[in-house]
């Protein structure tokens, strides 16, 4: 996503405006609690092994690349990297280098505005577009296969109760592979800010899918979205939230989130002042901010330089309980920003 500029704070607006619970009367987010990893320490739960500009203002074939918005990891064990203008690269896992470039297209040919992407099992890819906002199954060179349905209330206004460039974000599988989970990046109207619904989608015959359960996530601020969600083995979620203050910069914060006991929302018009309705659990993991910064630089002013507009997120491997996460800056093609890979160690805990 493009992210605009918001320039208003609202922890205690979002506190008044809603009285939703968080999986019972506890406070939504935690502190975790964790064995410190060694190394360069941003939490005891999260270390930042070491990150990469190599593709920053790069081309490859005559493609721009940049503009991240999602990363997966193929069969063939390469990275998958989706830009949100309807490129999607195969790079090198080790070196990044870009190896193909396969462009998309919705059923007019026409752009995507691409966020979220799976790899299925068999290989295919499943792209979300903002735009409408859409799901689309394609064959690796990028032949549409299906298109999965999306429920009204989370279609773009008039058609429905979201806002453009704020719709599906993040998109996973969960384990076992038979559900498929898409986060809404903003709240849609009628609901209280800062709530975000996670639809999910479960497999039928043909590899065809059918609307799931939805649940609903409350983001730390109002000026924070939901760009990124990875599923962890146990059925946890890893979060990414994001936002942007002009003159200040990004903030991004890694959460752990345990769907699994919230409320299904799918039949509740308005998440406004319920408070029978659970919302995910979460806790913080960490805040990139407070990460060391290994020398990085920022073209626009930072928290922290090794901050950028993060968006991208996958789990590229896991050891006893410590995982290998990949993350990726959206540069918008633009010269105060920066195509940034980070590799992270994230201890989530049980």
């Amino acid at each position: 996503m493009r992210l605009r500029n918001v320039l208003a704070t609202a922890t205690a607006a979002l506190a008044a405006a809603t009285c939703l619970s968080a999986a019972g009367p506890a406070a939504a987010t935690d502190v975790v609690a964790a064995n410190s990893l060694p190394g360069n320490a941003c939490s005891p739960s999260v270390s930042i092994d070491r990150f990469s500009d190599a593709l920053d203002k790069t081309t490859y074939q005559g493609t721009f690349v940049g503009n991240f918005s999602a990363l997966a990891v193929d069969k063939d064990g390469s990275l998958a990297a989706l830009e949100d203008r309807s490129s999607l690269f195969d790079l090198d896992a080790k070196t990044l280098a870009p190896k193909r470039v396969v462009q998309l297209a919705d059923e007019n040919g026409a752009a995507l505005d691409s966020e979220g992407l799976v790899i299925d099992g068999d290989g295919t890819r499943l792209i979300t577009s903002e735009t409408e906002p859409s799901i689309r199954r394609y064959s690796a060179d990028g032949k549409i296969l299906d298109r999965l349905p999306v429920p009204s209330s989370l279609l773009v206004a008039p058609a429905g109760r979201a806002t453009t460039n704020q719709t599906f974000e993040g998109l996973t599988l969960l384990p076992g592979g038979h559900t498929l989970l898409a986060s809404m990046e903003y709240a849609i109207s009628g609901d209280s800010t800062g709530i975000v619904r996670f639809q999910t989608w479960t497999r039928t015959k043909g590899d065809h899918w059918k609307l799931g359960a939805q649940y609903a996530y409350r983001t730390d601020e109002a000026i924070l979205g939901v760009p990124e969600v990875q599923a962890l083995p146990d059925g946890r979620l890893l979060v990414l939230e994001r936002g942007f203050t002009s003159g200040v910069g990004n903030t991004v914060r890694l959460f752990v989130a345990d769907p699994r006991h919230a409320t299904d929302t799918s039949g509740i018009e308005n998440l406004t002042g319920q408070s029978d309705v659970r919302l995910i659990r979460k806790t913080l993991l960490t805040d990139i901010a407070d990460c060391p910064s290994l020398g990085a630089t920022a073209k626009q002013p930072q928290p922290n330089p090794l901050l950028d507009n993060i968006e991208g997120m996958v789990i590229t491997g896991h050891d006893k309980g410590r995982f290998k996460v990949l993350l990726v800056s959206d540069d918008n093609a633009g010269a105060t920003q920066t195509t940034r890979f980070y590799y992270l160690t994230v201890r989530p805990g049980h």
